[in-house]
């Protein structure tokens, strides 16, 4: 069971090392508590240590990493940090599409449960302009409500850089078994893997390593209004 301080930090560490990948300095985390002075967070710190809940890692100075969160942390705790740069269909009046350049649509994804794997392309759709060209991106339509709270909705199309390695806490297209693609939040720990929704209403998955294959990270989605 955690203080109301301790899980206050412990949320701030999170959000920090999501948004940015770096640990918030010992100033920051005392701003985010309004707290006088630093040997208050050096005791909070300890304190989520000892309980397993962070891990100072060795020979990098203010490095922390997050463990796990409070059973008794929401959703909107964990992912409030997370905002999808959302294209709009046909309702601005500047053009954020390339001419150029096209996304293949390879069908649907499963934010729930998982359907065939990415299958040929089905459509195309513009590329934003706000994304590297020199990347391989492609779209999947999103089916399902499990990311919902990362502001991901059904109907949405993600648009996906192709990549094989994800870093912990990106979301990512997950091929299970070589069958079966899931939109998750990837956390690797040891020889395990975890895949995270973003709705309280479903379970993370947990795998073996050579069960699943990273085979891209949302970099955008597109959505019709």
């Amino acid at each position: 069971m955690l203080t109301k301080k301790q899980k206050n930090l412990l949320l701030f560490i999170n959000k920090k090392l999501r948004s940015s990948g770096v640990s918030p300095s010992y100033e920051e985390m005392k701003q985010s508590l309004n707290l006088k002075s630093k040997s208050g967070i050096h005791r909070l710190i300890s304190a989520l240590e000892e309980r397993g809940f962070i891990k100072r890692l060795a020979h990098k100075a203010r490095a922390l990493e997050v463990v796990k969160l409070p059973e008794t942390a929401s959703a909107n705790d964990i992912y409030n940090n997370f905002s999808p740069s959302v294209i709009k269909g046909g309702l601005d009046d500047e053009k954020p599409f390339s001419d150029e350049n096209e996304v293949p649509v390879l069908g649907k994804i499963a934010a729930g449960t998982p359907v065939e794997a990415i299958q040929n392309e089905v459509s195309r759709i513009p590329l934003p302009n706000n994304l590297e060209k020199n990347g391989d991106y492609f779209g999947l339509k999103v089916q399902g409500d499990s990311m919902i709270e990362a502001g991901i909705h059904e109907g949405d199309t993600v648009i996906i850089k192709r990549t094989d390695t994800a870093d912990n806490g990106k979301i990512v297209v997950a091929l299970i078994d070589e069958h079966e693609a899931m939109l998750k939040r990837i956390r690797k720990k040891g020889k395990v893997v975890a895949l995270e929704s973003a709705n309280k209403n479903y379970e993370t998955k947990i795998f073996g390593p050579d069960r699943v294959k990273v085979q891209g990270v949302l970099v955008s989605l597109y959505r019709n209004f």
